[in-house]
């Protein structure tokens, strides 16, 4: 089957205005391939194959607004075209684009997509798996800002004593739920008690006051750099807010890239985003790597169409 399979969250609740599904489609439709979804729940194993009970759609024209990082879309975003049992096998490309958290819904559709064999699956199912996002920049200490991982919130408190403040949140959190900014001062100990509550696994990294010029998105294309944004803190909120402008790559950023690349490959993890703050590493997307769809509208780039194209590159006539 000349076609792409999307196995997402359902149709309904995606933001069509920016999530980073929508420009991969939309950019598979452009290249005249056709785009099928399907959500976990549609996924089956019967006589010997993964199946899908999955939708074709077409997705209807959108506009971009140079300066805004959201698309004009329709409300209905997409038209249905055709519903059918398919089998997963039978797709030119497969992509996993199931939103974070990783929770047993997401690891039980990764096991399933695990028996689905001669397909290119974008990400691998297995890669997914053994690269924690949080965690895997770890693997590379001297680009990583101090770090400490565990439970314990006298050993935290340590921490954030050595390094001043330190932004705090959990192994297994997502989406910038449950971020903590904690100051070496008397509200630590209560914040770090609280942070770890009931034994949760937390990730503190030194604050670095860089992050006011931006955080860096670097989009990772089997392991090559092929895009960056600049992400700014609002200015109520610490935490990072959407694209605001294009971002040069720098030195910082190539060893960064030439690190991670052989790690990426190696896992099958062909789109990846690096989370980049005053050249170090702070984390590595590869669940449902985004940003490039609001990028490509802030900026008028075609990541998107970048990635699809070299999914696909020689392989269509």
């Amino acid at each position: 089957m000349n076609g792409a399979l999307f196995v997402t969250d359902p149709l309904t609740g995606l933001q069509a205005d920016v999530d980073a599904s929508i420009g991969l489609m939309s950019a598979t439709q452009d290249l005249g391939v056709e785009v099928w979804c399907c959500s976990p729940e549609d996924l089956a194993f019967a006589d010997g194959q993964v199946r899908a009970y999955a939708r074709r759609i077409r997705l209807r024209p959108r506009t971009a607004q140079r300066g805004d990082h959201r698309w004009i879309v329709d409300k209905t975003w997409w038209d249905e075209l055709d519903r059918a049992v398919v089998e997963v096998a039978s797709f030119e490309v497969v992509h996993v684009r199931i939103d974070p958290p990783v929770d047993a819904r997401y690891l039980h559709t990764t096991y399933l997509l695990d028996l689905v064999e001669d397909t290119r699956m974008i990400n691998r199912p297995q890669g997914i798996r053994a690269m924690h996002e949080k965690l895997v920049a770890l693997r590379f200490p001297d680009l990583c800002p101090a770090t400490y991982v565990g439970a314990d919130p006298v050993a935290l408190r340590s921490f954030v004593a050595a390094v001043g403040t330190a932004v705090v949140k959990p192994v297994d959190g997502f989406a910038g739920h449950d971020v903590w900014l904690v100051p070496d001062d008397r509200s630590a100990a209560a914040l770090l008690q609280s942070a770890t509550s009931g034994g949760r696994l937390v990730i503190a990294q030194e604050y670095l006051p860089a992050v006011a010029a931006g955080n860096k998105r670097l989009f990772l294309l089997d392991g090559e750099i092929v895009g960056a944004v600049l992400r700014r803190p609002d200015a109520d909120d610490f935490r990072i807010g959407p694209p605001v402008a294009a971002a040069g790559i720098d030195d910082h950023d190539r060893a960064i890239a030439a690190a991670l690349g052989p790690v990426l490959r190696g896992y099958g993890l062909v789109i990846a985003g690096a989370d980049v703050i005053d050249g170090r590493l702070i984390e590595v997307n590869v669940t449902c790597p985004g940003g490039m769809h609001k990028t490509d509208a802030l900026l008028g780039t075609r990541l998107s169409h970048t990635i699809v194209s070299s999914l696909f590159e020689g392989a269509l006539v």
